[in-house]
């Protein structure tokens, strides 16, 4: 039998890739950094620069319908929160720079309010900063003070949802001249504000709010007389967007009927209407109002001038749903806008192309500067790409492959590259991509997909170059295997000094039509020759069910196939032959994996097994198990999880001179959201990774570090980083330690350094020495005169104790306070400590941790109750002691009257009386 490895084996969280938008509103600050995200009921503040977390700020049980950013009118950057939720209450936070860290933002809830009998489902500030506009579900706009917290003007149009809300300020030389509804009425208007506010502010005569709504009308609304200046109703569906251009004394406005107005803001009359041919979720005036921009259900942002309506844009091919813009953001002064797609990704494009432009010019479409993913969805496979492993492919159903950087960026840096930054896209399937595998070099990725497809990915970061290669057709249902050789080549050949330009040999896939096909990958320049497909070398019949996965040894002679009929298949690469059957599963088998190139021997339930023979699967019956490839026998079983085994991985062989201290290691993800760590000689679980609330898909071990990367169905990717030296080294040094200090524990005692004593054994949280130390002192033979506990030494040392040690004796005295054989210690020991302090020293103790005087008072009932016990008991032994002592007083006498009957003689027949 394996003996146990005399270390553990541990590893912590590092990093983790989460989800920072799940659809619903965003916003942006002034200067373009902090970035306001909804996450569910949360709302996440990330730095736009570094992709840290800057702030997370719990939500109140209901989702939330819109926030926004609100700037300080001294301070570039945010300085308020707007937060509204579906529960109807609208948050107001305080956001400051944190003390500790320049990294994180400090906030503090401002106030409280119930804006509206229904949801609020838009905001907007107004250019001081002061204002703040809610738009809600019923058709009612109102106008808040921020600081103040007071409505200064409601709105009341039909009972139509509000879906858009800007405020502007009429040019100064148009503000009278302002037309849209009849003379007879602005004339009432009129005379009705000069009444009211007879003493108004003249500098506020301008300021303007639009609102539109879901029937396609909107309104303009007069600050300053507090009614409606006009309404514009030429839209048929909800006004999505709204913006004004001071240079162009114009009115924009977007609705998801497929067209775009230009409004002349001193007679309310439409300048110009173009039709967009898309459904309008966005748009805004672009630099000084000559140009504006467009996004909606294409997906593209498209650019137009502003005064004849042409678009400057070439034609952009719409793209699909997923990628539909539902949402965007320009702010003035930003070399980007902002647009949110429906799947949740956010992506910056370059306004830089946009600076001078001729009446007649166009423009190739925006460029793409970086793209932020809100939430990777459901993480169903991944693996590292790049020789030194600096990126991460991410399998995340969809039709997509997603490239992540995993490269750390110092502290205050503000490189596009951060960690968790995406940077790049393979697209080309028309279905849910299911399965990955890399080769050795990290350079070219294989996928498959539910259109019934392989291809083939080249990826070149440093050219930027993420191209398909091929293209593998011929399977009739899905592929949910797929496998490359892992084998490296010599480093004197062409494939090891230039990968990018030798692909791999071949490609084995697996289908759910429950055949596998081989593949033999066309090099560069016949690809670049022919133009026929590539065509299967051999297809086999593998299995009753579906195949889950694929595996090839490290020599690329074995392949294996694992299938939902319980079954293992052991296949020959170069004929296709079936070598072996693994049974013993009794469920679906979802992965295999061969062990490893120099794997040492480890030890199974019936014996040492050759490590290069072995090969490992994971099952739907919730075991892994170990095989051995000499006669396809069941070595090992692990138990543990209590759902399917989704995925497993070897982790890195032990160094020849660790591996009498350190074991074969693998691991397991499942689906109850735990990723187990296992020693394959003993069988034992070394430890138990959680850290995520979903299925456990995807798997991956860095070759180099030992890092586990877990990728799961809560969108999250979790890094573990390998701490069994660390925590090697730290057990280690605890030990050392621990017996330097016992030994000078002892030193003490030996030599009555009672101070030195009693605060070591308080520090190594020791209660038997110090219950031993007080024993021999109160128990002493001469006590000292003028001692409360025997010895004057250890009254000294009682009465000039900190706080914590106070508590911490406090906390010895009670355990020995429920002993009846240790209790005359410590009434001893607690009777110096109450004499020693006065009782506000002992009420107040300073203890550290979250309970404070909830623990001192816990602590001083349980010594009260035991107390009042323990002297109960001695009161009912006195009384006892009274009737034991009566008693022998009584036994005496009856003593002397048998003396005196024996010596009389007399009266033997009497009776005798007892008492």
């Amino acid at each position: 039998m394996a003996t146990k490895s005399p270390y553990q084996t541990t590893f912590e969280v590092e990093r983790t890739i989460q989800p920072i938008y799940t659809g619903g509103s965003v916003a942006l600050d002034t200067s373009g950094r902090i970035l306001a995200t909804t996450l569910g009921e949360d709302a996440l503040l990330t730095d736009l620069n570094t992709g840290r977390q800057l702030a997370r700020i719990e939500g109140d049980g209901e989702l939330i319908s819109t926030l926004t950013c609100m700037p300080h009118h001294l301070t570039p950057s945010a300085s308020h929160l707007i937060v509204c939720s579906r529960s109807l209450s609208m948050r107001i936070y305080a956001l400051k720079p944190s003390l500790n860290s320049n990294a994180d933002i400090k906030y503090e809830l401002v106030r409280t309010l119930k804006p509206h009998a229904t949801p609020v489902i838009v905001l907007a500030v107004d250019q001081t900063s002061t204002l703040l506009a809610t738009g809600a579900a019923d058709g009612v706009v109102k106008v808040w003070d921020v600081q103040g917290g007071y409505v200064t003007h409601t709105f009341r149009g039909p009972n139509v949802l509000i879906s858009a809300l800007h405020f502007f300020e009429l040019v100064a030389n148009n503000r009278d001249e302002e037309t849209g509804i009849s003379a007879r009425n602005r004339k009432k208007d009129r005379a009705k504000s000069n009444e009211e506010q007879p003493a108004a502010n003249e500098a506020a005569r301008g300021f303007r709010l639009a609102s539109g709504s879901q029937d396609g009308k909107v309104r303009i609304w007069d600050l300053y007389k507090r009614s409606c200046a006009s309404v514009l109703d030429s839209h048929v569906s909800d006004v999505r967007a709204l913006s004004y251009s001071h240079e162009e004394n114009a009115l924009l406005t977007a609705s998801r009927d497929k067209t775009i107005m230009w409004w002349d803001a001193r007679t309310w009359k439409v300048r110009k209407v173009v039709p967009v041919l898309e459904e309008v979720e966005t748009a805004g005036f672009v630099g000084a109002g000559r140009l504006t921009f467009t996004g909606g259900a294409n997906g593209n942002i498209r650019i137009w001038q502003t005064d004849n309506g042409r678009e400057i844009t070439q034609p952009q091919s719409p793209k699909s749903e997923a990628d539909a813009i539902v949402d965007g953001i320009l702010i003035p002064g930003l070399p980007f806008i902002l647009s949110i797609q429906s799947d949740h990704t956010m992506i910056l494009h370059s306004a830089s192309s946009l600076g001078a432009l001729g009446s007649t010019d166009t423009i190739p479409p925006l460029e793409e500067v970086r793209r932020i993913s809100g939430t990777h969805d459901e993480i169903i496979d991944l693996g590292f790409l790049l020789p030194d492993r600096s990126l991460l492919a991410l399998a995340t159903n969809s039709e997509d492959i997603r490239i992540v950087s995993l490269a750390h960026s110092e502290e205050g840096s503000e490189a596009t590259t951060y960690f968790g930054a995406d940077v790049a896209q393979l697209r080309g399937h028309d279905d849910i991509i299911l399965c990955l595998d890399i080769d050795w070099s990290g350079h070219w990725i294989a996928t498959g997909a539910k259109d019934n497809t392989a291809r083939l990915w080249r990826v070149d970061p440093e050219n930027g170059s993420f191209t398909c290669h091929a293209t593998f057709e011929g399977h009739a249902e899905s592929l949910g295997a797929i496998g490359l050789p892992h084998t490296i080549p010599p480093e004197s050949s062409a494939a090891y000094k230039s990968p990018l330009e030798h692909p791999p040999a071949y490609l084995l896939t697996g289908s759910q039509d429950r055949t596998i096909k081989r593949w033999d990958v066309p090099s560069l320049q016949a690809v670049a020759r022919a133009r026929k497909a590539p065509r299967a070398l051999y297809t086999r019949k593998a299995h009753d069910k579906d195949i889950n996965a694929l595996d090839i040894n490290h020599t690329a002679q074995l392949f294996a196939s694992a299938s939902q009929d319980r079954t293992v298949k052991i296949w020959s690469v170069e004929e296709g032959e079936v070598q072996g059957v693994l049974r013993g599963h009794r469920r679906g088998v979802w992965s295999v994996k061969f062990a490893p190139k120099d794997m040492p021997n480890i030890i199974g339930d019936s014996g040492p097994a050759a490590g290069k023979a072995l090969i490992m699967t994971g099952s739907g019956d919730k075991t892994v198990k170990i095989w051995s490839l000499s006669d396809y026998s069941c070595l090992r079983t692990f138990e543990g999880h209590t759902n399917s085994v989704l995925k497993i991985a070897w982790l890195g062989v032990p160094k020849p001179e660790d591996r009498g201290r350190r074991h074969v290691h693998v691991a397991s993800a499942g689906g109850d959201g735990l990723v187990k760590v296992w020693d394959a000689s003993t069988g034992e679980s070394e430890c138990t990774l959680d850290n995520h609330e979903d299925r456990v898909w995807a798997l991956a071990v860095h070759p180099n570090t030992n890092m586990i990367v877990s990728g799961s169905g809560d969108s999250t990717v979790s890094f573990w980083k390998d701490t069994t030296s660390e925590t090697q080294a730290a057990t280690t040094a605890a030990a050392t330690q621990f017996v330097e200090q016992e030994q000078e524990l002892q030193n003490y005692i030996h030599s009555g350094s009672y101070r030195s004593a009693i605060t070591l054994a308080l520090q190594l949280n020791h209660p038997g020495r110090l219950l031993s130390l007080f024993t021999s002192v109160v128990t002493a033979s001469t006590p000292e005169e003028g001692s409360l506990c025997g010895l004057k030494a250890v009254d000294e040392v009682l009465a000039s104790l900190s706080d914590h040690q106070i508590f911490t004796l406090l906390l010895r005295v009670r355990d020995w306070n429920t002993n009846a054989r240790t209790a005359p210690v410590a009434q001893r020991i607690l009777w110096t400590l109450v004499k020693s302090y006065p009782a506000t020293r002992l009420s107040n103790l300073k203890v550290k941790g979250g309970k404070g005087d909830k623990s001192v008072k816990e602590v001083l009932d349980a010594l009260k109750v035991y107390t009042e016990r323990h002297y109960k008991r001695m009161e009912e032994l006195v009384d006892e002691s009274y009737l034991v002592e009566y008693t022998l007083r009584e036994m005496d006498g009856l003593g002397l009257l048998d003396d005196t009957n024996g010596t009389n003689g007399k009266d033997l027949e009497q009776d005798t009386v007892m008492v």
